[in-house]
């Protein structure tokens, strides 16, 4: 009676949620959930599941990736049913799943769960082994006030793993490697081969993880592909990255193209992040069943639109906005390639205005992981700096020796599009999260209505 009496509250909210939410801008995705775990808090444990349920964790990554999923198995045809608002976090996941199951039955009404989650809350989510397929992206330094390390995270996320756990990891990862020599479960590796973007040595910039955990030595790497991501082995021991199952070869970002195997994948954007989303997407609906022409078609042909990053217009000028991740250091390292990567003169928005959406504490350590020195590079022209934060960042800058002149700290953002278009050249870059896009998107907005007026 608990359970039924859960699932009619969280479908009753969730349709109250939907209505409210068209008046107020906001979706009210967790509450519902919230409220039914108060009236049965084990009710996930005794809904009937579907055959697959995939998971998709990991420190970045996983918003792309599970997008990228959704994206081939919908376009295959496949009923599925994913947490598309990106709600992550348990409350959330309960709200999704309780709101499409039987009120009686308690069955879910899909053929596959596909669920992006938090790796702080997969334990918790489900007791019981519902998980059939767990894809990790990777486990970097990620939110410190919260995470602490990424050893925190390795071990929250290998608490969640069952017996009957179908594991698949990025290899290329040392830290997340260990699972395959800790666990029994079957495990499915993916990777990136060495490529001409590689760094031979390692990058300026902090990385997470650099000697064995067997026996502590010094862990080598032949190639570096960001972060602590690459091919590497224990000088000492068996430790090492192995040939993966699936691994991208021949990548040329130019074209945004790469291979498996003997297949040939087109990539949505031109970056390394993005050949590991496609990669990894590729991976799980080969290994679940979907036909491979399926699904090289539609990454191929009926090609999913970036999620990281939105491309716009001001004064016939490109805006890009690139979807960074405050507090997460690699997430800024990425983005900072991919602009270096692209040709002509650039202007770079940067700014925080809440470093984080789950607490108060004012952390801007990891400012310090990121190698804010690519931006000294003749090809950018200016840097716009917004938000509470703003001299904060400038202060980094100043220690990566970017020219002063290039700065400009905009007070009220509301006259940066003017700002840019009288004194900047070239396309425009905004690294911006959560907090500033927002703003930023409706500024473009009514450029773009005043254009069309």
């Amino acid at each position: 009676m608990k359970t039924t009496i859960a699932i009619v509250t969280c479908k009753l909210l969730t349709f109250v949620c939907k209505i409210m939410g068209k008046l107020i801008g906001h979706d009210g995705t967790v509450y519902p959930g919230s409220i039914a775990l108060k009236f049965d808090k084990f009710v996930l444990d005794k809904i009937v599941y579907p055959k697959y349920v995939i998971a998709v964790t990991g420190s970045t990554g996983k918003g792309s990736t599970t997008s990228m999923i959704a994206h081939i198995l919908k376009s295959s045809g496949k009923e599925i049913l994913w947490n598309e608002n990106g709600s992550n976090v348990k409350n959330g996941t309960a709200s999704l799943i309780l709101s499409h199951s039987g009120i009686f039955s308690h069955k879910l009404k899909t053929d596959i769960l596909l669920l992006e989650m938090d790796e702080q809350y997969l334990a918790q989510t489900f007791r019981k082994s519902v998980i059939t397929h767990l894809c990790i992206t990777n486990i970097m330094r990620d939110q410190p006030a919260r995470n602490i390390h990424p050893q925190v995270i390795y071990d929250k996320i290998v608490s969640a793993v069952k017996e009957d756990t179908h594991i698949i990891l990025n290899v290329d990862d040392p830290l997340l490697n260990r699972i395959r020599y800790a666990y029994d479960n079957k495990i499915t590796t993916y990777g990136i081969a060495k490529n001409k973007y590689d760094l031979e040595s390692a990058p300026n910039y902090a990385i997470d993880f650099a000697y064995c955990p067997s026996c502590q030595s010094k862990i080598e790497y032949e190639a570096y592909h960001y972060g602590n991501l690459g091919v590497y082995k224990c000088p000492t021991c068996s430790f090492k990255r192995s040939d993966p199952d699936y691994e991208a070869s021949e990548i040329d970002l130019k074209n945004k193209t790469f291979k498996i195997d003997k297949d040939y994948l087109k990539l949505n954007r031109n970056a390394l992040f993005a050949v590991y989303y496609t990669t990894l997407a590729y991976a799980i609906c080969d290994i679940i069943g979907v036909q491979k022409e399926d699904i090289l078609k539609n990454i191929n042909d009926n090609m999913m639109e970036s999620q990281t990053i939105k491309e716009y217009k001001l004064n016939n000028r490109n805006f890009e906005i690139l979807d960074v991740k405050n507090e997460t250091a690699l997430s800024f390292v990425q983005a900072l390639s991919y602009i270096k990567n692209q040709s002509g003169k650039k202007t770079v928005v940067m700014g925080v205005e809440k470093v984080s959406r789950r607490y108060i504490y004012n952390d801007l350590s990891w400012l310090w992981d990121i190698n804010f020195e690519t931006l000294n590079d003749d090809t950018i022209d200016k840097i716009y700096l917004i938000g509470l934060f703003k001299y904060d960042i400038a202060v980094r800058l100043d220690y990566a020796l970017i020219d002063p002149n290039k700065i400009v700290f905009v007070d009220d953002v509301n006259n940066l599009m003017n700002e840019i278009k009288e004194s900047s050249e070239g396309d425009i870059y905004a690294l911006l999260y959560y907090d500033l896009k927002p703003t930023i998107k409706g500024l473009l907005k009514e450029e773009d209505n005043e254009k069309n007026n």
